[in-house]
């Protein structure tokens, strides 16, 4: 029965160490996406032209 309350103190002290260093690692900014930004300004064209595909279309939709 020992050994259960071991394995549980255990534990709880490990994951309380990967908790402290996720932390730690999403405050020194290393989960920050550094790659979308610039993949976004490649594809920034298509996003206008399908922006106003839907307000031509919205517009034709009042219209009728």
């Amino acid at each position: 029965m020992e050994v259960l309350y071991i394995t549980i103190g255990v534990s709880i002290i490990v994951a309380l160490i990967f908790f402290f260093a996720f932390i730690k690692s999403v405050k020194s900014g290393q989960y920050d996406d550094t790659y979308t930004p610039s993949v976004r300004m490649l594809f920034d064209d298509e996003l206008v032209n399908v922006k106003k595909k839907d307000k031509k279309e919205s517009k034709i939709n009042q219209e009728q």
